[in-house]
């Protein structure tokens, strides 16, 4: 059988994005990518493109996220995160619930994160966390994220709960010692679950264990673009879409703003992801082949 679309994982802690990819490439025996990279100590959403749905990452890897866990008070580590070595310690005031709320109302919107050494980053081809590990720092420019909601909650005396929504790009491990500092104390994040990847939450996901199951939830392509328009095309327009024949995009009617939209035959499978410029005319983004085609 032949799978092509989204499976949404809930990754577990203590093991990589991409073991999770190996194991699914091994169940379905597809073509298999994941979206967005979970830490080997967080857990949640976990989106892994099988067969053609490694066609579409590029229209979902712009998609902002939400995360719940825990901010640990008092310390701070190389890593950011509970992976790491401790570096600073401080003393932690006592918090009051409205310096939380003043707090949360301080990190909402357009904030500046500077991204940490331990990233995946690329310095003249080398990921930034190799160099961490190697005693070598470099300068990083600060970069402008968007924090749509955070939510800040007692969970003891030093271990803050929260939950966000933010943009892509948003390290929830920098977000998480700029609210130590914030709040006159250090911090680190102690534990993280992404509940929400775009348009894919946590209730949709499936654990490792369930790949041994003979049904799977693979959404099929429509699906798992549902924040794109969709535009129904016959027949004979989808098998030209399919090759990326340029002049069909003439009998689609002309975008009233820049735009990305799916073409859907009359089948119900995706045809082509089309891409509208500033200047009102359709290209494409992405062909697919009809199912069973190579």
């Amino acid at each position: 059988m032949r799978w092509d679309g989204i499976l949404i994982i809930d990754k577990p802690e203590g093991v990589t994005s991409t073991d999770v990819v190996r194991a699914v490439k091994r169940r379905l025996t597809s073509k298999t990518g994941h979206l967005g990279t979970l830490d080997p100590f967080a857990s949640g959403v976990l989106p892994v493109c099988v067969g053609d749905g490694t066609k579409i990452a590029q229209f979902l890897n712009v998609a902002d996220k939400e995360y719940t866990g825990i901010i640990g008070l008092g310390e701070e580590t190389d890593t950011g995160d509970p992976t790491g070595r401790v570096t600073i310690t401080a003393p932690v005031p006592p918090i009051t619930a409205e310096q939380l709320a003043e707090t949360a109302r301080q990190f909402h919107g357009e904030l500046l994160q500077t991204p940490p050494m331990y990233s995946a980053l690329k310095h003249h081809g080398v990921r930034l966390y190799t160099l961490a590990r190697q005693g070598i720092e470099i300068d990083r420019h600060p970069r402008r994220v968007q924090v749509a909601r955070l939510e800040l909650h007692h969970e003891s005396a030093v271990r803050i709960a929260f939950s966000v929504s933010c943009s892509k790009g948003t390290y929830v491990r920098v977000l998480a010692q700029q609210i130590g500092v914030a709040l006159g104390t250090v911090a680190h994040l102690q534990v993280l679950r992404r509940t929400r990847f775009g348009p894919f939450h946590l209730q949709q996901a499936i654990g490792l264990d369930a790949l041994d199951g003979t049904e799977l939830p693979v959404l099929r392509l429509p699906q798992a673009l549902p924040q794109l328009r969709e535009i129904r095309i016959d027949a004979a327009v989808a098998e030209r879409a399919r090759q990326g024949y340029e002049p069909v995009l003439g009998t689609i009617a002309s975008p009233g703003r820049e735009e990305t939209v799916k073409l859907v035959g009359p089948d119900g499978e995706l045809a082509a992801v089309v891409v509208a410029d500033r200047f009102g005319r359709w290209r494409f983004g992405r062909v697919f082949p009809a199912r069973g085609s190579a």
